[in-house]
């Protein structure tokens, strides 16, 4: 449009037209005139509207995943620790039933043979030099430990008390050359000493050379002076082997140890030794075996045919003192 005289006289006429239009819509409010007209224009352009909103929405969206791009990675990474712990409270709670397991196998040692305890666990094992086979448990003078004392598990002896600190100790364990410790036989009451010989099976020197010792028979420990540093009835090991003693005074069995050293974890420490002698309470059950199975005795019985007295091609028995007819043949022709 040219800007000319009449064009600026019909823009100010627009213009008050329109100041017009506005000044009755607000007076008549919910009832004004305009209602109508409104209604027909959104019709009319509401589909263009909400087109144009569909082509600008996706631009939005991308600017809102910029912005919040940082909000997701983090929540990314917490859900990423998050797993973590999970996945590491899951392997403590298979420790934990692992531990709960142990530590119920000691209790049940310890009631069979009236020891009283001190639970520990394993934190260290010896230290690099020397060959001597030590572990370092995680309790010391403040629970009651002293030099000398008794170290089982749920499976039987583990060692003795060496070094005591305030709050770890020092454990020699029973399969180190330098330990010796006094045995006994199940049931025969055979004494010996058993001392440790590494990855192998500890060596036990029997006081008797003709004592009766078999493979498969349980040691247990002797027991030493004021329970120090053994208390009696512990488990030790079974005989694997026996030497031929050749006249000897003693007699040198092989017993592998019950205990795996190089698995332990929970342990116990005998504070108080039992009031008597548990002798071989503490030993379990040995397994019974179920005898053979008895087999049928068989049963001959005899066929129609050697039925004395029968007829050997029928097998119908005859009355007795009637002797068996001889067959007639009739030639043909």
């Amino acid at each position: 449009m040219r800007d000319t005289k009449e064009s600026r006289l019909l823009l100010v006429l627009l213009v008050v037209v329109a100041l017009a239009l506005i000044t009755v819509d607000i007076r008549g409010g919910e009832n004004s005139p305009l209602d109508r007209p409104r209604q027909a224009a959104q019709s009319a352009f509401g589909p263009v509207e909400n087109a144009v909103s569909g082509v600008v929405d996706p631009v939005g969206n991308a600017v809102d995943a910029v912005r919040d791009s940082g909000h997701d990675s983090s929540t990314i990474k917490r859900l990423q620790r998050e797993n973590a712990a999970l996945k590491q409270q899951l392997g403590s709670n298979d420790t934990t039933r692992t531990r709960a397991k142990e530590l119920d196998k000691l209790l049940k040692v310890a009631g069979a043979g009236q020891y009283t305890v001190k639970g520990a666990q394993v934190i260290a094992i010896g230290a690099a030099q020397g060959f001597s086979w030590t572990v370092t448990i995680d309790a010391g003078s403040g629970d009651g430990l002293k030099r000398d004392m008794t170290v089982i598990n749920g499976d039987g002896l583990v060692g003795r008390v060496t070094t005591v600190g305030r709050s770890t100790s020092t454990v020699l364990l029973a399969n180190d050359p330098d330990f010796t410790v006094g045995t006994r036989l199940e049931k025969t009451q055979e004494i010996g000493f058993a001392t440790g010989q590494g990855n192998r099976p500890m060596r036990v020197q029997l006081l008797d050379g003709k004592a009766d010792v078999h493979k498969g028979d349980r040691v247990v420990t002797f027991g030493s002076e004021a329970d120090k540093p053994f208390v009696p009835g512990v488990p030790v090991g079974k005989v694997v082997s026996v030497e031929p003693s050749a006249g000897n005074l003693t007699k040198t069995v092989e017993v592998q140890p019950y205990v795996g050293f190089t698995r332990l974890d929970v342990v116990g420490v005998v504070v108080v030794g039992p009031r008597t002698d548990p002798r071989d309470s503490v030993l379990p059950p040995r397994p019974t075996t179920p005898p053979p199975p008895t087999k049928p005795k068989p049963t001959n019985t005899p066929s129609p045919g050697d039925t004395p007295g029968s007829d050997t091609s029928t097998g119908t028995a005859l009355p007795p003192g009637t002797e068996q007819p001889n067959p007639t043949y009739t030639s043909g022709g």
